[in-house]
């Protein structure tokens, strides 16, 4: 054996054979430099060799093996040359056709010859047809033997094809008999959960035999992938952890009102706190308190408060003489919170200042050298935040809006701007409820908190669901609701994920409705326009100069109109149910009773018709999400919150969730009892992709 000492997660696959520079620079491309990272190179699906299908019997979109006779082989000369054989068993015919051939095939490929061929029937133009299938000649006194195991078929690059990476795991299974891979799970563990050797799991799957349960694999449910399924999990979870355990470990000032300036904000507000929103603060306080820093996650439903509990946190910095960020994911978000900061903390001789890449040079100069100089005791804005000529003075507390649309990178580089040798405390607001599976696994670095409770005096918003041939009586109501003095919004959504597109639809639906609704105030509002075009339309709407405001998704987070009672959502059944979710929860935050009509496109899929039904019957954000995640899976539910973290190469939130609370257990224990293995785990499954992963 190559390299005795070594691991197999250690040895190169240039070991192999036939495997030089240029074959190694495509493995490379699939992440694949060592046996141990092509033995972790699983199939995406499987071929079944393993017996001869008569042709009668077969239909388009399977692939299958069939042995038949050549009745006749000629070169067609059409739009593109081709070598088109009929060939023919004793249940019916089918077509060979090959645009890629040599004069020797050709020599071969004649009437009266026996062929075994493989590939992928598709509708041609004389029935059944094969384009370039595999295909041996068979010798009629020599019956050729079957594959005895499934075959399998894996993910690839250019210039490296099938047969090639079967022959190379092929050599990397024989390493494997010699030198079984590492087992990095305690054994107790493995026992205790009845879990397979990792070398015999690897084998099953990369040559499954004749008995395996190719449904089960194909669904990801076979022991054998738990097996694997579980390992991930465990490292993800692990990379977690160990970034918690790290970010706990730095310093941070801690941040303690001593001056009364909480209080004396809550008594100037023309509300009064609910009882989820004192208890989340409570719990924000106390972390704020300490020498580490917090690292919070506060969720909350459409309306129920967030930003307040934000300020009351960024407060506490102000007071113990630090400098507080507010960072959102959009410039229309992001002014909406410096309104809504600037209005509440100024009159206690406060000054927050404005952030964003589309200021004015002059405008983004006074702002940054207020930053520097700490005279803006608190910051708000947009990514700009993040920037490299952005000094603060003393940078104490981060609150990111909507975490899930930044990328980790961007919250390492917010933590580089506090004062040196110092953490900044993290609050991470989401209004997107995150269901409990999901929260376990992806959001494991942070504490979590939720304000499960809305104002009093939020109305809930009643939802229909309309079909778009009845179009002309939706128009009628909206213009009702406008001569009734209320405002609406008529969402466009697109299927396309072009602003470009998304723009012309929505202007083109912006101008049917100004021809349909001749006594109504209609406005535009899309991604295209620029920021300051936005923020006029959004003054205006807020303001009660406009009645109907046309708008794409990017109104989705945060905009509040407490007179706008009516929704219309054109083709809801393009976006998930979250995101849904979230546009409802534009209208009825005022004391007007508020509706949302779903004006959807015909025919519905039977998947469409659940997530509306679910949008129709229920307004709790919660048991969306849960829902959500069951239609559409977490890398959808989450949006695009994870530069990578949450790509499983085989794990799947949404089907492995059950294994979390086990995975969660074993990733402390394996931290306090084997660290060396955690670390080979995250070697075996991340490979140098744990540094971002929990941030």
């Amino acid at each position: 054996m190559n390299g005795g000492a070594h691991t197999l997660a250690e040895v190169p696959v240039s070991t192999l054979k036939g495997v030089g520079p240029a074959l190694s620079e495509k493995l490379a491309k699939l992440g694949i430099q060592t046996l141990g990272q092509l033995l972790f190179h699983l199939p995406s699906r499987y071929l079944d060799r393993t017996r001869v299908q008569p042709i009668g019997g077969l239909q388009p979109g399977i692939s299958a093996v069939i042995e038949a006779e050549i009745r006749a082989c000629d070169v067609l000369y059409g739009r593109r040359r081709s070598l088109v054989c009929k060939v023919q068993d004793n249940t019916g015919t089918l077509t060979l056709r090959f645009f890629h051939f040599t004069a020797a095939q050709k020599q071969r490929l004649i009437a009266g010859a026996r062929l075994r061929c493989f590939g992928e029937l598709r509708r041609g133009g004389s029935g059944l047809e094969i384009v370039h299938p595999e295909y041996e000649v068979l010798d009629r006194g020599q019956p050729k033997p079957l594959e005895q195991s499934f075959t399998p078929h894996y993910p690839t690059t250019e210039g490296l094809t099938q047969p090639r990476i079967r022959a190379l795991m092929e050599q990397a299974l024989v390493r494997l008999e010699q030198q079984p891979i590492a087992e990095l799970l305690p054994e107790a563990l493995t026992r205790s959960l009845g879990q397979v050797p990792l070398s015999q799991a690897l084998k099953l799957l990369h040559k499954p035999p004749l008995n395996t349960d190719l449904q089960a694999i194909s669904e990801g449910t076979h022991p054998y992938q738990q097996r694997l399924v579980f390992e991930e999990l465990l490292a993800h979870q692990l990379s977690m952890l160990m970034f918690r355990h790290s970010a706990k470990r730095a310093t941070a000032i801690p941040l303690q009102d001593a001056t009364g300036l909480t209080e004396q904000f809550k008594e100037q507000l023309p509300f009064a706190l609910t009882a989820a929103q004192q208890r989340v603060t409570a719990e924000i306080m106390t972390d704020l308190a300490q020498p580490e820093p917090m690292l919070r996650l506060v969720q909350g439903d459409v309306g129920s408060g967030k930003t307040v509990v934000a300020a009351l946190a960024a407060l506490a910095a102000v007071a113990s003489g630090q400098q507080a960020v507010i960072m959102a994911p959009t410039e229309i978000l992001a002014e909406q919170h410096y309104a809504n900061f600037s209005q509440w903390l100024s009159p206690l001789g406060l000054q927050v200042n404005y952030l964003s890449g589309r200021q004015k040079a002059a405008a983004r100069r006074e702002s940054l050298s207020a930053v520097a100089q700490g005279e803006a005791h608190i910051v708000v804005g947009t990514h700009a935040v993040f920037q490299e000529d952005v000094q603060f003075a003393r940078l104490a507390l981060a609150i990111i809006d909507e975490q899930h649309r930044f990328g980790v990178h961007q919250r390492l580089a917010l933590s580089d701007k506090a004062p040196p040798g110092t953490t900044p405390h993290q609050l991470i607001m989401t209004a997107t409820p995150i269901p409990r599976t999901l929260a376990m696994s992806a959001y494991a670095d942070l504490d979590c908190s939720v304000i499960d409770e809305l104002p009093p005096g939020r109305t809930p918003v009643s939802t229909v669901v309309i079909s778009d041939q009845r179009r002309a009586e939706v128009i009628e109501r909206v213009n009702t609701a406008c001569q009734d003095g209320r405002q609406a919004y008529w969402v466009c959504t697109l299927i396309e994920e072009s602003e470009a597109l998304e723009a012309q639809a929505a202007e083109a639906t912006c101008e049917l409705l100004q021809s349909c609704l001749p006594n109504a105030r209609v406005a535009l509002v899309h991604g295209r326009m620029k920021s300051r075009e936005k923020e006029a339309v959004m003054t205006a709407f807020k303001a009660g100069e406009i009645d109907l405001l046309v708008a794409t998704t990017v109104i989705e987070v945060g905009v509040d109109v407490p007179n706008a009672s009516l929704m219309i959502i054109e083709n809801p059944e393009r976006l998930g149910l979250s995101q849904l979710h979230q546009l409802r929860g534009r209208v009825g935050r005022g004391a007007t009773a508020s509706h949302c009509v779903l004006l959807y496109g015909s025919p519905l899929s039977n998947h469409s018709k659940e997530r509306l039904r679910v949008m129709r019957e229920s307004s709790d954000g919660f048991y969306i999400a849960e829902q959500d995640l069951e239609l559409r899976g977490p890398g959808e539910v989450l949006g695009t919150r994870q530069t990578g973290a949450m790509q499983f190469r085989i794990a799947d939130l949404g089907r492995d969730a059950y294994l979390l609370p086990q995975v969660n257990a074993a990733a402390e224990s394996m931290l306090r009892h084997h660290p060396g293995h955690a670390q080979a785990l995250l070697q075996r499954w991340l490979s140098g992709r744990e540094k971002y992963l929990g941030a």
